[in-house]
C-alpha cells in the first residue's frame, strides 16, 4: 500500500515569481507587479513618446440622440479624481486622465459626433432592424473616415433597449462594428447603458481610460524581462474559426502575435485556409490545419516579424493554441520556421479537471495541516510529465494587495492551465512562467490577469469576430481595432 501511495504522488510544486511590468523604456527601475499601481506611480510606458505624437486623446461619439449629453458627461468624468469603492485592496485611487497618462482627454469637433434616432425603426433604409443598424454603423464610420485627423477613438453607444437586435443568433453588433472599424482603420469603444449607472466610478474610470489610451495608440505597460527567456523570443497564438457552407467549410486561422517578450508589436493575421475540412465533427472537437496551411500561415507571420525587426529572424519562437498539435501541424511549423533555431509548440488548455487547495500547518500532531482561507498562490506550478505541467494563473496574489491577500473575482476554487509541449525543449518552469506573464498583457481591462495568455485571448477574439462577420477579409490588423 505504501508503495502504491508513493507512486501516485505528484512531484513537489514550484512557486514562480509574479512577473514584473515595465513602465519606462529608459529606466529599468520603473517596474511593478501591479498594473494600476505602476501606472499611478510611474505613468504609462509610452509617456516619453506619446505626448510628442499628440497633446490629447480626442473622442468622437456615435449613438442615440437622447443620450448625447450622458456620453459627454461620462467622458468628462474621466478627467476627475475618483476614490475606489470596490476591490479596495487592489484598486488605487484614480487620479484623472491627464494626471495618469500625461495627455489631455478632449471631445472631438462637433462634426465628429453622430446622433442616431432613439428608435431602431427610425434608422434610414429598408430591411430588418439588423440590416438597418449595420448600414447605420457603416455610414457613421464612413463619415468619420473623412474626418480621421480630427479624432483618435470613437465611442459607439448601443442602448439596452436595442439588445434584442444588437445580439441575436445571427448578428452581433459589437463584432460587426469591430469588423467595420478594421475596414476603415478606426478604433472603437462600445458602450452600453450600464456605464452611466455603474456605482464604482474609480473602477469604471481605470478600465475605460486605459482602453481609450491604448486604442489611441498608447502603451500603458510592457513586460519586464523574464529571467531565463532568451533574447529575440517571439510568440504566436493560434485560434481557429469555421466559416463557409457546412458542406465545404474552411478554417480561418487567426494569429495574435506578441512579437517580443515585452509584449510589444501585437498584430492579427486573419488567414484563409485553402484546404477544405474533411471531418466537420472532428474539426469542431479538435480544430487543426493541414501541413500546407500551417506552413503558409506561419510563413506569413514570420514575414511580419521580420518586417518589424530589420529582416532578422527570432532566435526562439513559441506557438500557443488551445488544442493539441497534430503531427502535420508540427511538420508545417518546422517547414515554415526552418531558419529559427528554437521552436516550441505548446498546448494551453483551460479545460482542466485539476483543483488545488493551499494547506497551512496547524502546529499540532493531528491534523498536521488545514485549508487556508485563500486559494493556492498565483504562479503555483506542478510538473505532470516530461512535457507537461499545471500552472495556476488564477490564485492568491498578495503582492498586489494593500491588505496582504488578493484573489481576483473571489469566486470558486481556481483551476490551473494545463500546458503540454508537443515540440521543442527547455525547462518547463520557463514555459509556465511565460504563460503566466502573458496573462498580464490584456490592456482592455483593469484586472491583474486574464484566464489565459494574451496570445490566446486575442486570437480567440478575432476568431469570434470572423465567425460572426464572414466577409472580413483575410488581412493583417492592429489588435487595438478589435479590443
Amino acid at each position: 500500500m505504501a508503495g502504491s501511495a508513493l507512486a501516485s504522488k505528484l512531484p513537489p510544486f514550484t512557486l514562480l515569481d509574479e512577473p514584473l511590468l515595465s513602465f519606462s523604456s529608459s529606466d529599468s527601475s520603473q517596474v511593478d507587479v501591479h498594473p494600476l499601481r505602476g501606472l499611478l506611480n510611474y505613468g504609462p510606458y509610452s509617456k516619453g513618446s506619446f505626448g510628442g505624437y499628440t497633446a490629447s486623446v480626442r473622442i468622437a461619439t456615435v449613438g442615440p440622440d437622447s443620450a448625447f449629453k450622458r456620453r459627454g458627461a461620462l467622458m468628462k468624468s474621466l478627467r476627475n479624481v475618483h476614490q475606489p469603492g470596490d476591490r479596495t485592496e487592489y484598486v488605487p485611487p484614480y487620479p484623472g486622465f491627464e494626471a495618469l497618462f500625461r495627455v489631455k482627454l478632449e471631445a472631438a469637433p462637433a462634426a465628429a459626433h453622430i446622433k442616431w434616432p432613439d428608435s431602431l425603426g427610425q434608422l434610414p433604409g429598408a430591411g430588418d432592424p439588423q440590416a438597418r443598424l449595420f448600414r447605420a454603423m457603416d455610414a457613421a464610420l464612413r463619415r468619420l473616415e473623412a474626418l480621421r485627423n480630427e479624432f483618435d477613438v470613437v465611442l459607439v453607444h448601443f442602448p439596452d433597449a436595442w439588445l434584442p437586435v444588437t445580439r441575436t443568433q445571427d448578428f452581433d453588433a459589437h463584432d460587426a462594428l469591430k469588423a467595420l472599424g478594421a475596414k476603415y482603420n478606426i478604433p472603437t469603444q462600445v458602450l452600453n447603458d450600464r456605464v452611466f449607472t455603474f456605482p464604482y466610478k474609480a473602477s469604471l474610470a481605470w478600465r475605460l481610460a486605459t482602453a481609450l489610451y491604448v486604442k489611441a495608440a498608447g502603451t500603458p505597460w510592457k513586460l519586464a524581462p523574464l529571467r531565463g527567456v532568451p533574447e529575440d523570443t517571439a510568440y504566436i497564438g493560434l485560434a481557429y474559426a469555421l466559416r463557409g457552407d457546412q458542406r465545404d467549410a474552411h478554417y480561418v486561422t487567426c494569429c495574435s502575435q506578441v512579437f517580443d517578450m515585452d509584449g510589444g508589436g501585437m498584430q492579427f493575421v486573419a488567414f484563409e485556409a485553402r484546404d477544405p475540412v474533411a471531418d466537420l465533427a472532428e474539426a469542431r472537437r479538435n480544430p487543426f490545419l493541414t501541413r500546407d496551411d500551417m506552413r503558409a500561415v506561419l510563413s506569413r507571420s514570420l514575414e511580419l516579424y521580420q518586417g518589424r525587426n530589420a529582416g532578422n529572424l527570432p532566435k526562439r519562437l513559441v506557438i500557443h493554441k488551445t488544442t493539441a498539435f497534430k503531427q502535420e501541424e508540427i511538420e508545417g511549423a518546422f517547414d515554415a520556421l526552418a531558419g529559427v533555431p528554437d521552436i516550441e509548440c505548446v498546448e494551453v488548455s483551460a479545460a482542466s479537471c485539476w483543483r488545488g487547495v493551499w494547506l497551512l500547518p496547524t502546529g499540532r500532531s493531528k491534523p498536521l495541516s488545514k485549508a487556508a482561507a485563500y486559494p493556492v498562490p498565483r504562479g503555483t506550478m506542478v510538473v505532470r510529465s516530461g512535457n507537461s505541467a499545471l500552472i495556476w494563473v488564477a490564485g492568491n496574489a498578495p503582492g498586489v494587495s494593500n491588505t496582504g491577500n488578493y484573489y481576483q473575482g473571489k469566486k470558486s476554487i481556481p483551476k490551473p492551465l494545463n500546458l503540454v509541449r508537443h515540440a521543442g525543449r527547455g525547462a518547463l518552469e520557463l514555459m509556465a512562467h511565460e504563460a503566466l506573464a502573458l496573462t498580464k498583457m490584456d490592456w482592455n481591462n483593469d484586472a491583474l490577469y486574464d484566464p489565459v495568455p494574451v496570445s490566446i485571448r486575442y486570437s480567440q477574439r478575432l476568431a469570434r469576430t470572423i465567425a460572426n462577420v464572414p466577409d472580413l477579409p483575410g488581412n493583417v490588423y492592429p489588435y487595438r481595432l478589435f479590443m
